[in-house]
């Protein structure tokens, strides 16, 4: 039999949905399923933008322009005037997804086997796309104790090397939930100044920020404007995941270029999809409004339940909507999966994410796990329940592990 490639056989399982079998067979058992695993919210997707799908009215689904559809390009420019960004509608190129504008901006910016520097842990699909670009990540721990702040700047400049090309961050971050302040991303800035690299800048979760905390966008940083790469998208914001749209945006000339030759490869991106991204921009002030208020009664219900279940600790992150908790247990891996393999409480269980699957660190986020608050605030306080009732009676429960000091960010 023929043989698989290398990068098939190197390329990783996702830690957010390779339980999902598990999931499936609990369900059968007749068991509620909490699925705090995926960040697949609940909030409805603003009725401009399903509207706009249901009354598309052309007779023909037409090929768009390779770099999006140019009036979603215009709204999207529109837009980001409303952030003070100057970006021009040929500065940005569509994607299906902010996948798709990641991997055009890694196989624009590197060659094969250059390295990117992002701080652990991150999204895990960080590492599949660096394997399909045939790049290298290496990794800088960011550490529970502090929330996940930045690494010091001489872990950065520790791990800078002739095949350095790049640091990527997620701002606000996925999976942490930590937010990057002003101050932190300058001291980025000074480093893609000092050794000449690039700064991609995942910003999809922009508007989900709390504690009256603001988001900074790597756009605004004075004096790399030809060094940032941002990626962006519909999926969280406009709570369209399934549109598949996302984008990349750069004053870099020759990279939008560059990267336009990947997009022309494959086409054009999803009509539909950018019909709805294009309407979804319309969304009324006070539907961020009423989002933001429920993510943070989520946030705090997550975080004040983990951290009253003895030997557990999570920080209390201001932006997105995951968190990344330290838990009493042996292996995380296995925790989840016996969660869904090997116990209930009143019928129920719950679904997390192995955050040893968003670390490029052997052995790292053994005793973490990631989770998504997007579910209703009851289904949240059901599910930290269940999981105080679990870590009592798990096999492979540790030592309490008290921390100190509990970081409030």
């Amino acid at each position: 039999m023929p043989e698989i490639s290398l990068k098939g056989r190197k390329m990783p399982e996702s830690p957010i949905r390779k339980l999902v079998p598990y999931a499936e067979e609990a369900k059968k058992k007749g068991r509620k399923v909490y699925h705090l695993n995926i960040g697949q919210p609940d909030i409805e997707t603003p009725e401009v933008a399903l509207s706009a799908v249901r009354n598309y009215d052309h007779k023909v689904i037409e090929y768009s322009h390779s770099a999006g559809m140019l009036s979603l390009r215009e709204g999207l420019s529109g837009y980001y005037k409303t952030l003070n960004i100057d970006v021009k509608s040929d500065e940005i190129i569509v994607g299906a997804g902010a996948s798709e504008a990641l991997l055009f901006a890694f196989q624009s910016i590197m060659n094969p086997e250059d390295e990117v520097i992002i701080p652990e842990p991150f999204y895990a699909n960080y590492n599949g796309f660096a394997i399909n670009a045939g790049i290298k990540v290496r990794p800088i721990v960011s550490n529970i104790d502090d929330g996940f702040a930045l690494p010091p700047v001489a872990e950065f400049e520790k791990n800078i090397n002739k095949n350095t090309k790049a640091i990527l961050v997620c701002n606000p971050n996925n999976p942490t939930g930590y937010l990057y302040s002003k101050e932190e991303l300058e001291v980025l800035r000074d480093l893609v100044k000092k050794y000449d690299l690039y700064l991609i800048a995942d910003e999809v979760y922009r508007e989900f920020t709390y504690d009256g905390r603001k988001h900074y966008s790597a756009m605004h940083l004075e004096g790399i404007e030809n060094n940032v790469i941002l990626i962006d998208s519909v999926s969280k914001r406009y709570s369209a995941c399934g549109v598949r749209i996302g984008w990349m945006v750069s004053k870099n000339k020759e990279v939008i270029a560059t990267a336009l030759k990947f997009a022309q490869a494959r086409l054009s991106p999803p009509s539909f999809g950018q019909v709805a991204a294009e309407a979804a921009m319309n969304t009324p002030k006070d539907y961020f409004e009423k989002v933001q208020k429920e993510y943070l009664e989520r946030r705090n219900t997550v975080v004040d339940g983990i951290n009253k279940i003895p030997g557990a600790f999570c920080p209390n992150p201001s932006g997105a909507f995951y968190v990344v908790a330290h838990l009493p247990i042996d292996d995380s891996d296995r925790f989840c999966q016996w969660l869904l393999e090997g116990f209930s409480f009143e019928n129920q269980t719950v679904m997390m994410a192995p955050a040893s699957g968003f670390y490029a660190t052997p052995g790292k986020g053994k005793d973490e796990v990631r989770i998504s608050y997007v579910l209703k605030v009851e289904d949240l306080k059901s599910s930290m329940k269940v999981l105080e009732e679990a870590l009592k009676v798990y096999p492979g429960r540790t030592e309490f592990k008290v921390k100190e000091e509990k970081v409030q960010r």
